[in-house]
């Protein structure tokens, strides 16, 4: 994506604001809007929004994954299926 082709002055935001949703809404490209010369905002459309956070989560969740794994807290996947087939086998044992 060329943000170069995307920015644009604070005045055109306000002159064609409906162009500007109906083209963040087709291009789902942000843009950056400047006043005097200098970036002060980005605006996109609610779905790329809505996906950017859920994208955000995910990373963080896999950061905190990667954290706990550093950390030592991590049990490996072996052990961990043979504990939840043990607890099942106990499971199944108290309702026979």
């Amino acid at each position: 994506m060329k943000y170069s082709t995307q920015v644009k002055p604070l005045s055109y935001l306000k002159a064609n604001a409906a162009e500007v949703i109906r083209q963040l809404t087709a291009q789902r490209e942000p843009m950056v809007i400047t006043q005097n010369g200098e970036a002060r905002l980005v605006i996109q459309d609610v779905v790329s929004y809505e996906q950017a956070q859920e994208t955000l989560a995910l990373l963080k969740l896999l950061a905190l994954g990667q954290r706990e794994i550093d950390a030592g807290l991590a049990t490996p996947a072996a052990a961990a299926i043979r504990k939840l087939r043990a607890r099942n086998a106990q499971r199944q044992t108290a309702t026979d």
